[in-house]
C-alpha cells in the first residue's frame, strides 16, 4: 500500500538500526480524549506497516503500550495504576513496556525515576520512531526514548488504522497556542500546526469509501484551523460536501474567537450537525481572567446569543470546579450562567493541578478537596434535570437518529444519537437495519441522558 511507504521512518530517527520483527504481538491500551484515540490509529499504521500484529489480550503480547492522558487526574491515576499491574509482565515473560502520550511528554523524569521497567517512552510527537525504539528494546534491552516537541509534525500522510464502523475521527491540526493556566496541552502537544487540507480531505474521502457515515474533526481549538486560504469553516464545507459523509461535527471550538462564517456553517450546511461543544470552564470574571481564557462572562454570553439567533442549536460544554482561589460566590456565578444557558449537557470536573502549567508556578490550589467535590455533585445534579426537562420536551416527536449499533445494555436494542448528539435507544424490529442508516425515531420516553423511541 502507498501510505505503507509514506510512513516508512527513516535512519535519522532510528538511534540503532535493527532487524525488524515478523510476528511481535503488540497489545495497547488508550487514555484520554478523542485525539488519544486518533493517535493509538495512527500508531497502529505505523506498527503495522514495520511487520508488528496487535492483540487485544495482554497475556499474549510481546509489547504492551499504553497511550496516556496527561489533562485529568483521574486518567493520570488510571495510568500509574495500570503500571504497576504491568510489572508482574515485565518479571514474569520479559514483555517491553511502553508509555506514550501526554504522561510521556510531561511527566517523563518522573516516570523514568518512579517506573524504572519502562522501555520506551514516546511523547505525541515522537511516534514515527516507535517502530525502531521498540524493535531496539526487544534485541538489545535499551531504553529508548523520544520526547522531543516539534515545531511541524501533523503525520499528514499517514492513514490511521481504523476499525470498520460508522463514526470516525480526524485530527486537523495539532498542539495549541491559548496557554490556559489550568491546561497542560501546550507542554505536551506543543505550539499550533494545521494540516495542508488536501490529506485530510483524501482521508475523509476514504473513509467515506469504506462506509463511514459520520466524521468528527479534532483539535485543541479547532477555531484556529489555518493553512495558506483555508480557515476552518471552509474546511468543514469540504468534508460535508463529500458523497457519503451524512454527517459532520468538530471540537473543540475556543469561545474567543469562534468566527461567525463557522456559526453560519454550522447553521445552514445540511450535513454539519447543528450542536456546538462550547467550553465554558467558569462563569465568574475573575476566575476567567487567572484561568487565561481571553473573555468574560459577558462576552461568551453574546456568542450564545449569536448561536441562538441562527436556530436552534444544542449547546454542550465543560466546567471546572474550585480552581485557585475560587469563592463561594465566584462558583454561585457559573451556577447561575448554567441556569440561564441551559445546556443540554455539561461535563463537570474538579480542578487538579497539573504540573508545569502556569496555574502550578502561579496559584496555590487552595480550594479544599470536600468543597470541589461538593460543587462537582451540585452542577452534576442541576445539569441532570435541565438535561431532563430538555429531553422530555421532544416526547411525541420524530428525530433523526444515525443506527451506530447495538445498545450496551442489550442486543435487542438498537443505539445512535440526534444530531444534536442526544444518545437515542429503540427495540429492534426490523431485520433489514444496518448501522449507519439515518432512520426516522418517534421519541416515546426520556432520561437526562436518553430518549427511548420506536421507528416512526
Amino acid at each position: 500500500m502507498i501510505h505503507q511507504e509514506l510512513i516508512r521512518p527513516s535512519s535519522l530517527h532510528s538511534p540503532i538500526q535493527v532487524a525488524r520483527p515478523k510476528s511481535y504481538q503488540v497489545y495497547m491500551e488508550t487514555f484520554g480524549c478523542q485525539m488519544n484515540e486518533y493517535d493509538s490509529e495512527l500508531v497502529h499504521a505505523m506498527l503495522k506497516a514495520q511487520g508488528f500484529n496487535f492483540t487485544d489480550q495482554s497475556d499474549q503480547a510481546d509489547v504492551i503500550l499504553l497511550n496516556t492522558c496527561a489533562i485529568r487526574e483521574n486518567a493520570h491515576n488510571r495510568v500509574y495504576g495500570h503500571l504497576g499491574k504491568l510489572k508482574s509482565h515485565k518479571k514474569d515473560r520479559g514483555v517491553v513496556i511502553g508509555v506514550l502520550g501526554c504522561m510521556a511528554q510531561n511527566l517523563k523524569k518522573e516516570l523514568l525515576d518512579s517506573q524504572p521497567f519502562i522501555d520506551v517512552l514516546v511523547g505525541p510527537d515522537g511516534y514515527r520512531q516507535l517502530p525502531d525504539l521498540l524493535t531496539t528494546a526487544i534485541h538489545t534491552q535499551t531504553r529508548g526514548l523520544s520526547v522531543d516537541l516539534s515545531e511541524y509534525e501533523t503525520y499528514d500522510q499517514i492513514i490511521p488504522e481504523r476499525v470498520s464502523g460508522v463514526n470516525a475521527w480526524i485530527a486537523v491540526m495539532r498542539g495549541c497556542d491559548n496557554f490556559c493556566t489550568f491546561c497542560v496541552v501546550p507542554y505536551t502537544r506543543g505550539r499550533e500546526r494545521s494540516r495542508d487540507p488536501e490529506g485530510i480531505l483524501i482521508e475523509a474521502q476514504g473513509l467515506a469509501e469504506r462506509g463511514f457515515k459520520q466524521i468528527t474533526l479534532l483539535g485543541q481549538n479547532v477555531n484556529s484551523f489555518q493553512f495558506e486560504n483555508w480557515d476552518f469553516a471552509k474546511l468543514v464545507t469540504a468534508v460535508a460536501d463529500i458523497q457519503g459523509i451524512e454527517r459532520v461535527r468538530f471540537m473543540s471550538p475556543h469561545p474567543k474567537d469562534f468566527p461567525p462564517a463557522l456559526l453560519d456553517t454550522v447553521a445552514q450546511h445540511p450535513n454539519v450537525c447543528s450542536q456546538i461543544h462550547l467550553p465554558l470552564q467558569s462563569g465568574s470574571d475573575r476566575v476567567l481572567e487567572a484561568m487565561g481564557r481571553g473573555y468574560t462572562r459577558k462576552e461568551y454570553l453574546q456568542l450564545v446569543e449569536a448561536i441562538r439567533c441562527r436556530g436552534d442549536i444544542p449547546l454542550t460544554t465543560d466546567i471546572i470546579c474550585g480552581f485557585c482561589g475560587e469563592t463561594d460566590g465566584e462558583f454561585q456565578e457559573t451556577v447561575r450562567l448554567m441556569e440561564e444557558v441551559g445546556y443540554h449537557a455539561a461535563y463537570v470536573f474538579k480542578y487538579s493541578e497539573r504540573k508545569n502549567t502556569i496555574a502550578a508556578r502561579k496559584f496555590p490550589d487552595d480550594v479544599p478537596e470536600a468543597t470541589k467535590t461538593e460543587r462537582v455533585a451540585q452542577l452534576i445534579e442541576m445539569q441532570k434535570n435541565i438535561s431532563l426537562k430538555t429531553n422530555r420536551t421532544l416526547i411525541g416527536q420524530t428525530v433523526r437518529v444515525l443506527v451506530e449499533g447495538d445498545a450496551k445494555k442489550s442486543s435487542q436494542q438498537w443505539v445512535g444519537h440526534t444530531e444534536g448528539n442526544v444518545t437515542v435507544v429503540w427495540d429492534k424490529s426490523s431485520p433489514s437495519t444496518q448501522p449507519g442508516e439515518l432512520l426516522p425515531i418517534l421519541v416515546e420516553d426520556a432520561s437526562a441522558s436518553t430518549l427511548f423511541g420506536r421507528p416512526a
